[in-house]
């Protein structure tokens, strides 16, 4: 039973070994970065192979378990760069000397040959020195079309001007896994006046050309403010024709409503007259009616009191000679009753008489 227990334990503390080398050694790349793995085993999928055949795995978004011993990884930073370029005086093709400053967004291409070229080139290196070596690029090919261009031709076009020099040092950054984003030329400048010297014929121009513009817009301002205040004006004589003729509409429709309910209120006031005279003979009547049925009732009340009376009467009379015959009946009775009361007591006497 415990050598049982010893192989399980043994098992579960392989098992838990196991787990935490996988955590340990699990890497993911964040969105800002790729993720470079070099050795042996790495598969074909996101593998860049060069014209030597050596192989590096790029990941990106996602994460790779990373082989104790046989495999290496390093993150490589995407995230672009600001750099500031300037430039010593440089000699135009006329011969003068000419500084130009410019300012360029560069970073690491997206894709699997780019990030493997950049990844060859500074892998293990910083971010400044990278920021270095892609400045000095910028900074020989801006020196270089500088070198290249008249000065009018800077002036008039610095757009043109910086699309040259982002064609040119591409070629190159490219070379190195990088590539620009933007290019600007802030500013280009020389000591001898040159260039003040080739704007001041622009700035009359452009001052003339303002002064022109000026005075035309002002015209049109007050051509503009004449013909507004004319529609303005046409405006208000047109809204008051507008509001004098609804007035005018309102009140007609006023008029019209106010004859209308008086035609409606003498209509309403004869039908309240006529109903309330029909009213009020129906009462009338109603009253001659209910008047000759309370006297129908008064007629019949009377004629019941006489019947009532009459046989009251009757009774009365009936009652009284009944009362008097009961009483010459009870008269005779109490008589009769006293001479045989007065037989009896003689019989008794007589009867003592003889028992004597």
């Amino acid at each position: 039973m415990t050598v049982v227990w010893t192989v399980i334990g043994v098992v579960a503390f392989l098992l838990v070994a196991l787990v935490a080398v996988y955590v340990s050694k699990y890497k993911t790349a964040g969105p800002d970065e790729a993720l470079i793995v070099t050795g042996s085993y790495l598969g074909n999928k996101n593998v860049h192979v060069d014209d030597s055949g050596n192989k590096i795995k790029i990941i990106r978004g996602g994460g790779t378990f990373i082989f104790p011993v046989f495999q290496q990884s390093e993150p490589l930073s995407l995230l672009s760069s600001k750099l500031e370029v300037t430039t010593p005086e440089v000699y135009t093709e006329q011969g003068v000397p000419v500084m130009a400053d410019g300012t360029a967004i560069i970073k690491i291409g997206g894709s699997i040959g780019e990030i493997a070229t950049a990844a060859e080139q500074f892998l293990g290196k910083s971010k400044e020195d990278r920021e270095n070596e892609a400045k000095e690029v910028l900074e020989g090919h801006l020196r270089s079309i500088l070198g290249s261009m008249t000065v009018e031709e800077i002036y008039k076009n610095r757009d043109k001007f910086s699309q040259e020099v982002q064609r040119v040092a591409s070629q190159d950054l490219a070379k190195m896994g990088l590539v620009i984003v933007s290019f600007t030329i802030k500013d280009v400048r020389d000591k001898n006046g040159y260039l003040d010297s080739l704007g001041k014929p622009r700035i009359a121009q452009v001052k003339r050309d303002a002064d022109i513009a000026t005075a035309e817009a002002e015209k049109e301002t007050r051509i503009k403010k004449a013909e507004a205040a004319k529609e303005a004006q046409k405006a208000e004589l047109e809204r008051a024709t507008e509001i004098a003729e609804a007035e005018k509409e309102n009140q007609l429709k006023v008029a019209d409503y106010r004859r209308e309910q008086d035609v409606a209120k003498a209509r309403a006031d004869q039908a309240y007259d006529l109903e309330t005279a029909r009213a009020k003979q129906e009462v009338t009547e109603q009253e001659m009616q209910i008047r000759i049925i309370e006297r129908q009732k008064q007629i019949e009340l009377e004629e019941k009191e006489i019947q009532r009376r009459e046989r009251q009467y009757d009774s009365e009379v009936k009652k009284k000679a009944d009362a008097d015959r009961y009483a010459v009946e009870q008269a005779a009775l109490a008589e009769k009753t006293k001479q045989i009361s007065i037989e009896w007591k003689r019989w008794q006497r007589r009867k003592q008489r003889k028992s004597a």
